[in-house]
């Protein structure tokens, strides 16, 4: 597939199964570990897809969501927001914001796969 996709998941264990699996798809894969890293990445590389969990160091996923929507050279950046808060308000309020999904954590691999392959291939 050749798409790029950024990872922001503070988590080693699920920043390296997430980036296991789709690396295995063939999507470039960069893992940051924290929200601001993950923004200046997202701003230098302008990636096809962010895979944004919410509960992080320095920026929630939130905060980068914000970020990259205000930011015009970053209109073409998928967003999907990854996180254990699966609050109704939490997830209506992400999409209002500009994000394209939100899967709420524990989550099925094969199902996160799928809906990344489906915004990706709709781009």
């Amino acid at each position: 597939m050749g798409k790029k996709i950024v990872i922001a998941e503070d988590e080693e264990h699920m920043g390296k199964m997430i980036s296991f699996k789709l690396e295995k798809e063939g999507f470039e894969v960069i893992w940051k570990q924290n929200g601001a890293s993950a923004l200046e990445t997202i701003r230098e590389q302008k990636p096809d897809l962010a895979l944004l969990d919410v509960m992080m160091p320095d920026m929630n996923g939130f905060e980068v969501l914000k970020a990259i929507r205000r930011d015009e050279s970053l209109n073409s950046v998928k967003v999907v927001m990854l996180t254990a808060k699966g609050r109704e308000t939490d997830i209506v309020d992400a999409i209002n914001q500009g994000a394209a999904d939100y899967v709420v954590k524990p989550f099925r691999p094969a199902e996160l796969l799928a809906r990344i392959k489906r915004l990706l291939i709709e781009s």
